[in-house]
């Protein structure tokens, strides 16, 4: 009889046990989800009033509940696959390493951005209108938009040369500096009233010395670096990075800004 009693006792012990953990799991999976709603909705808050789109906020790692009492959350993936800013572009980010306490830094931000044609012309129009300099460059005199091509830009223009003006198709190859969108011309041709010559000697002559750059950082958080692009003809994907970034109304509304040229 006591045997059974102790049985009868382990039993219930079981069940109470599988319930509990039951339990964890089902509040862990509703803290989860309520969590990256909560994450969703304030980052929505905060978009500018020019950029619309649907964002999803997923936290990884095996328990929310667990993370949280650790102090830091183990992976928090932001994506944004359908932004609209004057032109299109894709946002997806990876956090790791969050931590509770947002006054302190995200151990690692990861992050793409890809931006169509005239996201990209339209953020290269902004950078003219914030540099004096930049405004007197060949790109900004009577060239027509920035096409994506597979690994380098293109765009068309005109410039005067004895008072004469000559039309132009440059062919420039895109890199990034921690701030910029960066374009070096590699090749041009010229139209002239006996058709188009190679006019890649004359490169300094026809588009400058210096790169067109596109300002990049006034979009970011300051501290949020560039650390590379890769075009294509349908997108011109810019990679990011940061180790200095926190969770802070501050610091997410603090943007960065472009050295002068």
């Amino acid at each position: 009889m006591a045997r059974r009693r102790r049985g009868r006792g382990l039993l219930i012990v079981g069940v109470l046990g599988v319930a509990l953990v039951g339990a964890f799991f089902v509040a862990d999976a509703v803290l989860r989800t309520y969590a990256q709603n909560r994450v969703q909705a304030e980052i929505a808050e905060r978009l500018p009033a020019n950029v619309t789109g649907d964002i999803a906020v997923t936290i990884g790692g095996f328990s929310v509940i667990g993370q949280y009492l650790t102090g830091s959350f183990e992976r928090v993936d932001l994506a944004a696959p359908e932004l609209v800013i004057d032109g299109a572009a894709a946002v997806h980010i990876r956090a790791t390493g969050v931590p509770v306490d947002t006054t302190q830094p995200i151990g690692q931000v990861d992050g793409t951005i890809d931006l169509d044609e005239a996201a990209l012309n339209t953020m290269l129009t902004a950078s003219q209108g914030q540099d004096s300099a930049a405004a007197d460059g060949p790109i900004q005199a009577g060239a027509t938009a920035l096409k994506l091509g597979d690994a380098e830009v293109t765009y068309a223009g005109s410039i005067s040369v004895f008072g004469f003006e000559i039309g132009y198709q440059a062919t420039a190859a895109p890199s990034t500096t921690a701030e910029s969108l960066v374009l070096t011309a590699t090749g041009a041709e010229v139209s002239s009233g006996i058709g188009s010559i190679d006019a890649s000697a004359l490169l300094d002559l026809l588009l400058g010395k210096e790169p067109v750059s596109i300002c990049v950082a006034q979009y970011l958080p300051e501290g949020v670096t560039l650390t590379g692009v890769d075009v294509t003809a349908a997108r011109a994907r810019i990679t990011l990075e940061s180790s200095t970034l926190t969770l802070t109304e501050q610091s997410l509304t603090t943007l960065g800004s472009c050295s002068p040229a």
